[in-house]
């Protein structure tokens, strides 16, 4: 929790293979509990990418040679203000990479992209924002 009041910048890395997208579980913090992509805050002297690198190794095990930045959000809440720059990862084909939650993240695994509009206590506002930047397909009528 931030005890300035003063907004952090963060890093989130959406990655995705095929027709599956990384999530991870929080394991504490901010959001303990709910799902998200993985990511976290910049340390200082850290650039924007680098940061997402670290932390998509720490929490998964995984480590991106490149991805391309996607946007970015700003979450407030009472006693937070993060900046969050998101970047995506497009895998290649073959198997899906195995991972390993590390860090802050309780668990780790592969969702396919349609069962993200149903899956279970999705941090507030990241299928929207996946959608949006057409990671995530729209829902289709059900």
């Amino acid at each position: 929790m931030t005890t300035d009041h003063r907004p952090e910048v963060c890093v989130g890395v959406a990655a995705v293979h095929g027709d599956s997208i990384l999530l991870i579980k929080r394991g504490r913090g901010v959001g303990t509990g709910s799902w998200s992509i993985p990511g976290g805050r910049v340390e200082f002297g850290e650039t924007l990418e680098d940061a997402a690198r670290r932390e998509l190794f720490e929490e998964t095990g995984l480590r991106a040679p490149e991805f391309e930045a996607l946007g970015h959000v700003e979450r407030i809440g009472p006693e937070w203000h993060y900046v969050i720059y998101d970047f995506v990862w497009r895998l290649g084909s073959g198997p899906e990479p195995q991972v390993t939650a590390g860090d802050d993240a309780a668990d780790a695994r592969w969702v396919c992209l349609d069962e993200l509009h149903d899956w279970p206590n999705l941090a507030p506002g990241l299928l929207d924002f996946l959608v949006d930047k057409n990671v995530v397909p729209a829902p289709t009528d059900r």
